[in-house]
């Protein structure tokens, strides 16, 4: 009876806590007023390819991503190695490794990069460069927990690590994110998906940069205009974001299946949007995908995205590799490609 009522109240404290943020989050976008966002960068080829339209499919390791609980429907180890060329010189890389451990449930480890070239330190008097260079990065590192309560319910927990650092300071952070999936006879086999990352704590940056020097009384004569002091910086909460997501198969034969699927979401720094994809498998081996981001969006910068992928058997193994490629077009800040490999064994 235990494990009856388990994944209902999981599935109800997601959507509970889904609607209390949704009530206190009035008609104002708060772009711009969280950290880390490179948080919410999505990740994976397949995905990218789909629009993004990716929490009730999660059929990949990047699952751990978009939404845990899909990890739990894996049946063999796998391995995804993802590499974006992201917005103005910076590149977003993602590695994930889900292992199914049959009665137990699955667990994974997953790590994110967030990296741009070296930057000439300038300053008023040497608008050229002082010959100094300083480097900016971010980084998560998450562990994951996925079991199928059900047949058809699924719940996931990943507990991440968050570290953004620029030149001296850093600042880090500890986040949780959990979902669900439900799979239904509906409609060709709905399946439901809902997601709520990053959840955690503030961050604040600290380091040597935020300690400069001044007098105690500059109006008196001798004076010490050495007293060191540290600025404070104010807390910046983590972009917490909701999703909730439906697909199912519009047709599937044998040889043949073609998979539409729509996301929901609901940011704490923006307004809320759609994502629409599909894809379109041949013997799940050659794969087409397409898709629409960030629609309903004011101002939104996303658009079509196209992707292509094949799966390949191992000579003398049973080893599956996988290669993916994505487009996202991003409006006025031009396009993004996504590359990603996999290994499932």
């Amino acid at each position: 009876m235990k494990m009856k009522i388990l994944p209902k109240l999981c599935f109800i404290f997601l959507i509970s806590m889904a609607a209390v943020y949704a009530q206190t989050s009035k008609n104002v976008s708060k772009v711009g007023t969280t950290a880390a966002t490179f948080l919410e960068i999505g990740v994976g080829a397949t995905a990218n390819g789909m629009g993004g339209a990716f929490v009730s499919m999660a059929n990949d390791a990047t699952s751990l991503y978009w939404n845990v609980a899909g990890a739990a429907r894996l049946t063999q180890y796998e391995v995804d190695v993802v590499h974006t060329e992201w917005l103005a010189q910076t590149s977003l890389d993602y590695a994930a490794l889900v292992l199914p451990l049959d009665e137990f449930g699955t667990i994974g480890f997953s790590f994110t990069s967030l990296s741009m070239p070296d930057m000439k330190v300038r300053t008023v008097d040497q608008p050229e460069g002082t010959g100094e260079y300083f480097s900016a990065g971010d980084i998560a590192v998450g562990v994951s927990y996925a079991r199928n309560f059900t047949d058809r319910f699924s719940v996931g927990l990943t507990a991440k690590f968050i570290q953004e650092s620029i030149w001296h300071m850093s600042s880090s952070a500890f986040a949780v994110d959990a979902g669900t999936e439900f799979r239904t006879d509906l409609f060709g086999g709905m399946v439901i998906g809902a997601s709520i990352s990053n959840f955690g704590s503030s961050m604040k940056l600290s380091g040597i940069d935020t300690r400069t020097y001044s007098s105690v009384d500059p109006a008196q004569l001798g004076t010490n205009d050495q007293i060191p002091y540290s600025i404070d910086l104010d807390s910046w909460s983590l972009p917490l974001l909701f999703r909730i997501g439906v697909s199912t198969n519009a047709v599937k034969t044998d040889n043949y299946r073609w998979t539409v699927a729509v996301d929901a979401l609901h940011p704490n720094d923006n307004y809320e949007s759609v994502n629409v994809g599909s894809e379109f498998a041949f013997k799940e081996f050659l794969f087409l995908r397409a898709g629409y981001q960030s629609l309903f969006l004011p101002d939104g910068e996303g658009g079509l995205s196209f992707g292509v992928g094949l799966n390949s058997k191992m000579l003398f193994s049973s080893d599956v590799v996988k290669f993916d490629y994505a487009y996202r077009d991003f409006g006025r800040l031009k396009s993004v490609n996504v590359f990603s490999v996999g290994i499932k064994f």
